[in-house]
């Protein structure tokens, strides 16, 4: 188990495989990095070394439980950054870690070789579906845990992924996100979240990826991103919002393309 020190939180971060750095940032949840990656990280680590913090407000990170900011976690994984990867990395961010993944891009661009940025979004509260779904979140998550488990499921993935894998399978998912007071203040973060004016800052390559079928963080915010992302490239999967489990072999071939491609003249 490695840590870093960060303004008094001792964050979590676990490493593996060989080659180049790859840094996965996790999205909404206490569970953290071990739920969104253990699955995808195999099929980076033969030619890559992964990165995988653990972002205050999950269960592998100790700190003073105060509100959660964008500058806040981006310290966190730039002190990952600097502790474990070997000079500047590919930097991935999915959900609510797409916001701190751009963010450290912006902030600390020395850092950032590329930037992959999945199911994203920059800003809550002009949307008031995003809006309205993350308030939905806290206020099942303190009144009705069973049922926020069951409303992050459903809109976790599409509905034919969903009916796909059957009930059995579907039911196992509910537990995997449980509204702890971690969970419960990454909502809170997603909620107040706004990273707008960092976004011209961006000067990695950057690739921004959306899901077609997307009912957490619809594919629009996407779309924004890679307008508001000067040169970024842009890809949809057809898929929902947790699209590397729908479509595991199409995402990963779409991140590997991109951080494995030759840079380009200034790049």
């Amino acid at each position: 188990m490695a840590t870093v020190t960060v303004n008094g939180a001792q964050v979590h971060y676990e490493k593996t495989g060989s080659g180049p750095s790859l840094v996965l940032v996790h999205g909404t949840g206490s569970a953290g990095a071990a739920v969104n990656w253990a699955q995808t990280t195999p099929r980076f680590t033969p030619h890559h070394t992964v990165i995988t913090p653990d972002l205050s407000g999950t269960e592998a990170t100790v700190d003073d439980g105060g509100p959660l900011t964008a500058e806040g976690l981006a310290a966190q994984v730039i002190a990952v950054i600097e502790a474990a990867a070997d000079g500047p990395a590919d930097l991935l961010g999915f959900s609510m870690g797409s916001t701190v993944a751009a963010t450290v891009a912006a902030l600390r661009p020395d850092l950032v070789r590329r930037l992959i940025l999945v199911a994203g979004w920059a800003h809550t509260d002009s949307d008031e579906y995003l809006r309205s779904l993350f308030a939905l979140w806290q206020d099942l998550g303190t009144s009705d845990p069973a049922s926020f488990g069951r409303a992050v499921a459903m809109t976790g993935f599409s509905r034919g992924f969903l009916n796909s894998i059957g009930r059995d399978r579907f039911e196992a998912l509910i537990p995997n996100m449980p509204p702890t007071p971690g969970t419960l203040r990454h909502v809170a973060y997603d909620l107040q979240v706004d990273i707008r004016p960092l976004l011209p800052l961006i000067e990695a390559p950057t690739l921004v990826i959306g899901g077609t079928q997307d009912i957490t963080v619809p594919v629009e915010h996407s779309r924004a991103l890679h307008t508001a992302i000067r040169d970024s490239s842009y890809a949809e999967i057809d898929a929902g919002h947790v699209m590397f489990f729908e479509q595991e072999d199409v995402f990963t071939k779409l991140v590997t393309e991109f951080i494995e491609a030759p840079a380009t003249a200034g790049a």
